[in-house]
């Protein structure tokens, strides 16, 4: 029998409403020249996403809940969802989230999924709604959840707690918070650090609720200099449908260019910033190291 628990994330829609209305105000009462701010086309283009996401979500779900549904039907474990059991379900959800997270900036067909979220140059609440269309990649990471006995209904709930605590962390009004805060939970200091677009903030700080991961597994680097947010190659449009598939129209070009088939999987499957053997050849040259330099993110770019 399914767990009746809460759907938190349309619990939390008035408050998602209240927060970016009063940010919005504060950033008007009290501005920051060197803050990123607030547009209209780009606050529109995220309100825009998240409500398109909530479309396709729905639509992914029906595949998704049927795969988790056979394999938890197929496992002998069981875990009841009780009030001591539900941390720990949040824990391991956020463990898998940390890998899967890690995993979509480090394979390019999956980063084309996530890319979206990092497409704008902006970093305020409204950003926390630009979510991608196409979440049918992120299922497979939370299979072992399953596999290891808790419901698809409680890994659901873990997924919606997580995705509403990131909410309030994509603002630039909150400063550094106390040190034990900072060193366990992940805060919008480090979340500045995700979306930025610096060469030493790239690829860093992919927790969710928890900073931990990042720390146990030599992904964090705290916030230092300001981020400067956004992709190292911005798209510069606020079409929806071209925010939510342009990396994927960039491997679809790669692939066309292909020569053979060791540079389509490198295309599809390797980072965002592959390239063919004899370009990262020509550019260790370049740059005189003889190893290849790391090659920036390809195509779209990355933050």
């Amino acid at each position: 029998m399914s767990p009746n628990l809460p759907d938190v994330v349309l619990w939390s829609i008035p408050a998602f409403v209240l927060l970016t209305v009063l940010e919005i105000v504060s950033v008007r009462i009290h501005p920051d020249e060197d803050a990123a701010g607030y547009e209209v086309k780009d606050a529109a283009t995220s309100i825009g996403m998240g409500l398109g996401s909530l479309v396709f979500d729905f639509l992914w779900k029906i595949p998704i809940v049927a795969i988790y549904t056979a394999v938890y039907e197929l496992t002998p474990l069981r875990v009841p969802v009780l009030w001591w059991t539900i941390p720990l379900m949040l824990l391991a959800q956020d463990f898998f989230y940390y890998w899967s997270h890690r995993e979509h900036h480090v394979i390019r067909i999956l980063w084309a999924c996530h890319v979206v979220h990092h497409s704008s140059r902006k970093f305020n609440l409204s950003t926390a709604l630009r979510q991608p269309w196409t979440t049918l990649t992120v299922w497979p990471f939370y299979v072992p959840l399953i596999a290891l006995g808790v419901h698809p209904a409680a890994v659901a709930f873990c997924s919606s707690v997580s995705l509403v605590y990131q909410f309030w962390i994509h603002t630039e009004r909150i400063d550094k918070l106390p040190r034990p805060f900072e060193f366990v939970l992940n805060t919008p200091s480090h979340h500045r650090v995700h979306h930025a677009s610096q060469g030493g903030y790239l690829d860093r700080n992919f927790g969710g609720i928890l900073i931990v991961w990042d720390r146990l597994f030599r992904s964090f680097v705290p916030e230092v200099e300001r981020p400067v947010f956004g992709l190292t190659k911005n798209i510069d449009t606020y079409n929806p449908l071209r925010v939510a598939t342009h990396e994927y129209a960039a491997i679809a070009r790669d692939l066309r260019a292909a020569t053979s088939w060791r540079e389509r999987g490198g295309r599809v499957f390797g980072g965002p910033g592959w390239q063919p053997g004899p370009v990262r050849a020509a550019r260790a040259d370049e740059t005189g190291t003889g190893t290849g330099a790391a090659p920036e993110k390809a195509a779209e770019g990355a933050a």
